[in-house]
């Protein structure tokens, strides 16, 4: 398999070539070259197959020879590590949780199964291997977990100061070891233009090799095709293709969704939910791509007005936008709504969500209003303890806390501030 630049002004390269990069030379994201398509037996058969077993001849579509596989089935072992419950809350609503790994965020996917890659090509040059990051909350925890102690890989996880939860800061800067903290005055899109900008500061790479662990690099973006899948595999039998509702930020976990669905996943539409930060709900209306400023929301991780992987999405459909919207629905709420949805949530099902599955929840009901004939799965992508004020004061009751979570909260936490471009790259050189 062969990657090349959306912004098309540079050389295709393979799987190792693009997640070691990150980002092309062109300041494009890197796209495959081919959709693989599986066959309608192989999804029949899902449920009778062994997961690991189906997880490895999908992601070996992608990683062609850049892993051999015995590294690639290490690699999915400790992704795949736990596991993604599909709940029913009612016929026609479940939800996939997708919080039970070590950071209790859906990213511990992407991020366990990049650290994998990039700790075995790393083995295989004297180069340092850099990788940045930037977070608006639970990306950097799960970077920062996936990559504690690999060898030859230093990780820097930009984060917006007063913009993540005690618990996501935690997360992020009391690890040490390999695992660098810097906290910016400004937005996750500040964050976000800033390691944009180093990867294409030439300095950086001298003597070192420089990469991206955000849903921009396709080592973070394509495992997580996966979950969706072991949903489908989790339906019972004779289920009809569910809608998929996803809580949506930069748009990374989406866009792999519509990926599987593009390789013959049975799926019968997406939904992109999003808080305030509306950029694409008032695309889907208007056909007119036009970010605003970030605003602060309470789901955080979902604070991003310019999402990257939108890009990637339009790509998938060939920038053809009625094919688009025949698959793609998206919504925007309030934080109002979203602690009315908690609270529903409770109320009605006995369900603890977090702000982010709150949306996705809500992004469901409404598409369900309009076709009620369909079932549907939200993705509640974060455990609600890490948003324990939210959720308790929504809820009147007091969380418990996670083992994940109790060893935090007695460790310092360690970072830099950082404001500027220069000052990210002083503390990269």
């Amino acid at each position: 398999m062969m990657y090349y630049s959306l912004q098309r002004q540079a050389p295709e390269v393979s799987f190792k070539e693009a997640a070691l990069r990150g980002i092309a030379p062109d300041r494009g994201l890197y796209f495959p070259k081919e959709i693989p398509r599986f066959s309608t037996e192989f999804w029949q058969e899902l449920p009778k197959r062994d997961f690991l077993e189906s997880a490895m001849q999908l992601m070996q579509a992608f990683t062609g020879k850049s892993i051999p596989l015995p590294e690639l089935r290490e690699i999915l072992e400790k992704t795949l590590g736990f596991e993604f419950p599909l709940i029913p809350l009612e016929d026609s609503i479940s939800v996939l949780e997708l919080f039970h790994g070590p950071t209790m965020a859906f990213k511990d996917v992407g991020a366990t199964f990049m650290a994998g890659c990039l700790g075995y090509f790393s083995g295989q040059t004297d180069l340092k291997t850099v990788v940045l990051v930037a977070t608006s909350g639970d990306t950097g925890g799960a970077v920062a977990r996936g990559f504690l102690n690999v060898p030859g890989v230093e990780v820097v996880i930009l984060y917006p100061k007063g913009k993540v939860s005690d618990i996501q800061e935690r997360q992020l800067t009391t690890l040490g070891a390999n695992i660098r903290a810097l906290r910016v005055r400004g937005t996750f899109d500040d964050c976000q233009a800033l390691v944009k900008r180093a990867f294409q500061d030439p300095v950086l790479f001298e003597n070192q090799a420089l990469t991206s662990a955000n849903s921009i690099n396709v080592a973070r973006w394509l495992p997580q095709m996966l979950y969706y899948v072991s949903a489908i595999q989790q339906l019972p039998p004779g289920a009809a293709p569910p809608v998929f509702s996803v809580p949506s930020g930069n748009f990374g976990n989406l866009c792999a969704g519509l990926l599987a669905s593009q390789m013959g996943m049975p799926a019968a539409h997406f939904i992109a939910a999003t808080n305030p930060n509306d950029t694409i709900p008032r695309y889907m209306e208007s056909r007119n791509y036009d970010p605003k400023p970030a605003v602060p929301s309470l789901s955080n991780a979902m604070d991003v007005a310019d999402p990257s992987n939108f890009v990637r999405i339009r790509e998938l459909f060939k920038n053809d936008f009625p094919k688009l919207a025949a698959k793609l629905s998206a919504y925007s709420y309030t934080d109002e709504q979203t602690l009315t949805a908690i609270h529903t949530l409770f109320k009605s099902y006995a369900y603890m969500a977090d702000p982010h599955g709150a949306v996705g929840y809500l992004g469901l009901v409404k598409y369900l209003e309009d076709h009620p004939h369909h079932t549907g799965i939200f993705l509640e992508t974060a455990h609600p303890i890490k948003f324990r004020e939210t959720v308790e004061t929504c809820l009147d009751r007091e969380l418990e806390l996670p083992l994940q979570i109790r060893g935090l909260l007695d460790r310092e936490k360690v970072f830099s501030d950082i404001s500027t471009y220069e000052e990210l790259r002083e503390a990269l050189r």
